[in-house]
């Protein structure tokens, strides 16, 4: 008797133990890292049909995910869609644009970001990569800490371009100091006067890698000339060829370090924003020229990360979202020839538009998510954006969220993880017109001033604009080439009001 009481009560303990291991492995959080490239376009991988370049690390990626073929930024371009993304709120609220190298953080230090939400689940939390948000308060000293900056809206531990390849300061900033500065060479950076500090590209066209257009023809560093003078930081200066190592490195070193609790990666490249300048290692490894070999550059970086996860033993239990900040553009101000090299490949894919284009492509962004413990691998048509990730990942990881926090962001984890198809009924696409998508039909909201204007012109951009309205049907008209307005009054006027509720604040 004493034996079999004994034995209960010994089945009884294991019991126990197992049931509270599977409920503590199934509450355990996972890792994130968000994998945010820069001008990639819905076309530009392999998985979606990429011709002239391979992206087998990416395809691979998505081969083990779910590829989504109706996932969007929030913006056509950098600096909103990353605001988007990092607050849940349009960026059009806050009017956010593409910014200078020297402005202030755009992001009101008061505002719960997606970063702190997640520290407040218990996440270590850091950003590698470019940021292009602003830094500090509008009077810079990059010669001391930067504040605000990241670890003022949320982030643990940063690792920056400030702001983009093609724009001074061209060093790193760890921590928001810039890496490698010697103090008796401070730095100063202008976007109004030009310094006594480089060489300038009006005055010295032959020390460039690259020519480029008027609005890039600021301080020369590494054979670059950039948007913007500056002047000091010899010692700090980054080496182009060099940036994706120097990346992915500290990449993997916030993942090593953090390996052993939940941590959120954001990484975010520089590939495949201009100005493009591989690594002896890529060039020629593609067959478009210098865009096509950063975009298998960027490809390496996915997969460094991919196997970084894998020797730890952690990527079963690793959340990756890969996705691109806004729609590609073949010529954005430096020579090239990306526009003359790209035979048969189509960024966009299928779709009509680029970065800067309210046009399908500017928004709609090649997008995969993984987590093997969780995702089962396929593909969705689900229509996302951005804007979402902040309350979809809160509910997962078990935030409440105030009615302040992401006001713009929708909870729509299912359809993130694949386990439902059914994502937003309406989606706005902000560029320099507004678009709203409703199912299969998207609508663009008439321009006062339908004028293009001449930079655009010079990027060979088509913006979108018209004086009248427009409407297209995706399902039938994918590349939307036909204006059907006028056939469907009604829904042109439920659009309308749909998209004047979003923009006066109330959806």
């Amino acid at each position: 008797m004493k034996i079999l009481n004994m034995f209960n009560y010994v089945f009884t303990i294991v019991l126990t133990l197992t049931i509270f291991d599977q409920v503590n492995a199934q509450e355990k959080k996972p890792n994130i890292v968000l994998i945010y490239v820069d001008d990639l376009g819905y076309g530009d991988l392999g998985i979606n049909g990429a011709i002239g370049v391979k992206t087998p690390n990416v395809d691979k990626l998505a081969a083990n995910g779910i590829n989504f073929t109706d996932a969007h930024a929030a913006a056509a371009t950098c600096t909103p869609s990353r605001y988007s993304l990092l607050t849940g709120q349009y960026a059009f609220r806050n009017k956010a644009a593409i910014i200078d190298g020297d402005a202030p953080l755009i992001i009101d230090t008061e505002m719960r970001t997606l970063p702190d939400m997640l520290k407040d689940a218990g996440y270590t939390t850091g950003v590698v990569g470019k940021w292009h948000l602003g830094l500090g308060d509008g009077n810079v000293n990059w010669n001391d800490v930067v504040k605000p900056g990241p670890k003022e809206v949320g982030f643990d531990y940063s690792f920056l371009i400030p702001a983009t390849g093609d724009r001074v300061p061209t060093v790193f900033m760890e921590n928001q100091k810039v890496v490698g500065l010697e103090p008796a060479d401070p730095i100063k950076v202008s976007y109004n006067l030009q310094l006594d500090g480089y060489p300038i590209g009006t005055e010295r066209p032959e020390l460039l890698k690259q020519h480029t257009d008027s609005q890039h023809l600021g301080s020369i560093t590494n054979g670059i000339s950039r948007i913007g003078y500056m002047s000091g930081g010899q010692s700090a200066l980054w080496v182009d060829e060099k940036i994706p190592f120097v990346l992915t490195e500290k990449a993997k070193d916030f993942i090593e370090v953090n390996k052993a609790n939940p941590f959120f990666l954001f990484f975010s490249l520089h590939d495949i924003h201009q100005p493009r300048i591989a690594n002896v290692k890529f060039v020629e490894a593609s067959q478009m020229g210098p865009r096509g070999d950063v975009i298998a550059q960027m490809d390496w970086c996915v997969g460094e990360v991919m196997k970084k996860l894998l020797d730890l033993g952690i990527s079963e239990d690793t959340l990756i979202i890969f996705t691109s900040d806004n729609g590609p553009i073949l010529d954005d101000g430096y020579l090239d020839y990306a526009r003359e090299l790209v035979g048969a490949h189509k960024p966009g894919g299928i779709y009509k538009g680029s970065k800067y284009s309210v046009f399908e492509a500017g928004t709609r962004m090649p997008t995969i998510v993984s987590w093997p413990k969780i995702v089962k691998p396929g593909t969705s048509n689900a229509l996302l954006s951005q804007v979402d990730i902040y309350a979809s990942l809160a509910s997962l990881v078990g935030v409440k969220l105030s009615k302040v926090d992401a006001p713009d962001s929708q909870n729509l984890i299912d359809a993130w993880l694949g386990k439902s198809t059914k994502g937003r009924t309406i989606l706005l696409e902000e560029a320099y017109a507004f678009g709203l998508r409703m199912g299969n039909y998207k609508y663009i909201m008439p321009k006062v001033n339908a004028t293009i204007p001449e930079w655009l012109i010079k990027k060979f951009v088509d913006p979108g604009f018209s004086s009248k309205a427009q409407l297209f049907d995706l399902k039938a008209d994918p590349s939307e080439e036909y204006n059907i307005a006028h056939l469907h009054p009604d829904l042109v006027n439920k659009m309308q009001k749909e998209l004047n509720s979003i923009l006066a604040g109330r959806k």
